[in-house]
């Protein structure tokens, strides 16, 4: 098979939104098209940094006398998905500090911060792809496990909250599926 230039890509957010959050246990699409369940919450603008994936693995190995590697195994797997959200809505703030620790009256936020765990998510993350394609990634357990980065409120800088889904397997012990199609323009 040869080179093919038309396979390559910029990652891009769709207009309507990159990052959706439902409760754990919603049901998660199958394809990269199909209108989301309305349990799905826009989380609004995140950071010209994107979307990040990351895996991690280790391994174990074995050297046999004379210095052959003779066994390799992985022994452990994780993988994360990080954004940091722009945005500082109803729904951002809920993912970030959990629901139970923001209240919403009106045009009024009250956020309570403690070390309450947050709970597990469904997480979707929406990209237009070139060529007229849209790739669609699904999380079916996502839990935010780390927020240990800084929020930072300074004059020229905007607020962020740094978010990393852990992506945690599922049944089947699929950490994350992704779909991708070619719409039309």
């Amino acid at each position: 098979m040869a080179n093919d230039s038309s396979n390559v890509s910029f990652g891009k957010p769709k207009a309507t939104g990159a990052v959706y959050i439902a409760p754990a246990g919603t049901s998660v699409p199958t394809d990269a098209t199909s209108e989301l369940n309305v349990a799905f919450k826009n989380l609004g603008y995140i950071s010209e940094d994107g979307l990040v994936n990351s895996v991690s693995t280790d391994k174990q190995e074995v050297n046999a006398w004379g210095g052959d590697k003779v066994l390799s195994e992985q022994t452990t797997f994780g993988e994360t998905f990080t954004v940091n959200l722009l945005e500082t809505n109803e729904y951002a703030l809920k993912t970030y500090y959990g629901e139970d620790n923001v209240e919403v009256d009106g045009t009024n936020i009250t956020i309570t911060q403690n070390s309450t765990p947050l709970p597990e998510v469904v997480a979707v993350f929406e990209l237009v792809l070139t060529g007229g394609r849209v790739k669609r990634i699904v999380v079916p357990k996502a839990k935010i496990a780390d927020r240990s980065g800084d929020i930072t409120y300074a004059d020229g800088s905007a607020v962020m909250y740094p978010a990393v889904f852990d992506a945690l397997p599922d049944t089947d012990g699929n950490t994350h599926v992704e779909y991708i199609a070619v719409v039309a323009s």
